[in-house]
C-alpha cells in the first residue's frame, strides 16, 4: 500500500501539517521534531506526492520542452544546458519530440498545457501566427531557444544569424573566393532566412552579382542533402571553389561529396558549416565552422525561463549570445 502523509504524522505522533512543513523545507520546526518526522519518513519509505503538492502551491516545478528532435547532436547539446540550469533551479523537464511539424508543435503545446507544467521551452523552425496566438493564450511563460520569433513577442535565445552568415560568406570571399556557393536548410524557416540575408549581404558589399546556380535550397538539414547537393554544385560548369552551409551536419556530407567525386577539401573547396557541434572534428579535414553556443543558448533560456516563473525581473526579453568563426581544416 502507498504510504500516505497521514500515515507519517500518525507514526510519527506529529499532525499532517508538521510533516508538510518539514517536508516542504519550512524552519519553522524543532530540530527534535524534524529528526523524529524525517526518521519516520525514512522508516515507511514515504514519498511526497509531486501532483497533490502541485495542487496545493499551484506549481508542479515541472518545465516543457518541446523540441525537434533530440537525436540531433545540436538539440541534444541545447537540452543538456536546459536540464543541467533545471535541475540547478530544481525542476524536473518533460521532453517532447515534434518532428518540426507544426500541428504536433501546437498539439504538444496543449499537452504540456494539461500537464500542468509551470513553463515551456520551445524550440522549432517557423513561428506562425497560431503558434504565438497559442504562447499568448497560455496560463505560463513561454521562452523560444535557438528558434526566431520575427514579431519580438515571445521572449527568446538566439545568436544573430545574419551577421553570423554574412561574416562565414564574407571569411571565404577575403580568403579569394570571388562568390561561394550557399547550401541551406528550409526555405521557410525565419533562421534560414536570416541565414541566407547575410550571405547576400556579403555579395553585395563585395559588389557580386548573386548566381543563383550557387545556390542550393531548400533542404532538410540532413547529412544526405549536404553530399547531394554539394556534387549538383560542382557538376556545373561555373562549380564554386568554396562553399558556406547553413549546418554542419550538411556540411560534413559536402566534404564527403566533394571527396567522392575527387575533389580535395580544402585545396579544391574549402568549406565552412554552422553551429559548431561535435561533428566538425570528427569529420577530416576538420571542420570551420560558426560557433554557436548550443549548450549556452539551452542554459541561458532555462534561466529565463525561471526568472519568468518566479517573477524576477527580467531586463532583455530577447537575449543574443556571441557567435564566432572557428577556423580548422576545411578552409586554407
Amino acid at each position: 500500500m502507498t504510504v500516505t502523509i497521514y500515515d507519517v504524522a500518525r507514526e510519527a505522533n506529529v499532525s499532517m501539517a508538521t510533516v508538510s512543513r518539514v517536508v516542504n523545507g519550512n524552519p519553522n520546526v524543532k530540530p527534535t521534531t524534524r529528526k523524529k518526522v524525517l526518521t519516520t519518513i525514512e522508516k515507511l519509505g514515504y514519498r511526497p506526492n509531486a501532483v497533490a503538492r502541485g495542487l496545493a502551491s499551484k506549481k508542479t516545478t515541472t518545465v516543457g520542452a518541446i523540441i525537434p528532435d533530440i537525436s540531433s547532436i545540436f538539440f541534444a547539446e541545447l537540452a543538456r544546458g536546459i536540464e543541467d540550469i533545471a535541475t540547478m533551479y530544481k525542476y524536473n523537464v518533460i521532453l517532447s519530440n515534434s518532428d518540426q511539424n507544426k500541428d504536433k508543435e501546437l498539439q504538444l503545446i496543449n499537452t504540456m498545457l494539461e500537464k500542468q507544467v509551470d513553463g515551456i521551452l520551445f524550440m522549432g523552425g517557423n513561428i506562425t501566427e497560431e503558434h504565438i496566438q497559442q504562447f499568448e493564450s497560455a496560463s505560463v511563460p513561454v521562452v523560444l531557444a535557438a528558434t526566431y520569433d520575427e514579431s519580438g513577442k515571445i521572449p527568446s535565445v538566439n545568436i544573430d544569424y545574419e551577421v553570423a552568415a554574412y561574416e562565414a560568406t564574407k571569411y571565404l570571399m577575403d580568403n579569394g573566393h570571388s562568390h561561394p556557393a550557399f547550401i541551406s536548410g528550409g526555405e521557410e524557416e525565419e533562421i534560414n532566412k536570416l541565414k541566407y540575408q547575410g550571405y547576400l549581404r556579403a555579395l553585395e558589399e563585395g559588389n557580386v552579382q548573386l548566381n543563383e546556380n550557387l545556390v542550393v535550397m531548400p533542404g532538410d538539414y540532413s547529412y544526405d542533402f549536404g553530399r547531394e547537393a554539394v556534387q549538383q554544385l560542382l557538376a556545373k560548369s561555373d562549380k564554386p571553389s568554396a562553399v558556406f552551409v547553413a549546418s554542419d551536419e550538411m556540411a560534413l556530407g559536402a566534404i564527403h561529396g566533394a571527396q567522392d567525386k575527387g575533389y580535395r577539401v580544402p585545396e579544391d573547396l574549402e568549406v565552412v558549416g554552422f553551429d559548431n557541434t561535435r561533428l566538425a572534428t570528427m569529420v577530416r579535414p576538420t571542420l570551420s565552422t560558426v560557433v554557436q553556443p548550443m549548450y549556452d543558448i539551452g542554459a541561458v533560456a532555462m534561466r529565463l525561463l525561471t526568472k519568468y516563473m518566479n517573477k524576477e525581473e527580467v531586463e532583455e526579453k530577447k537575449v543574443v549570445l556571441p557567435h564566432r568563426i572557428e577556423e580548422r581544416n576545411s578552409t586554407k
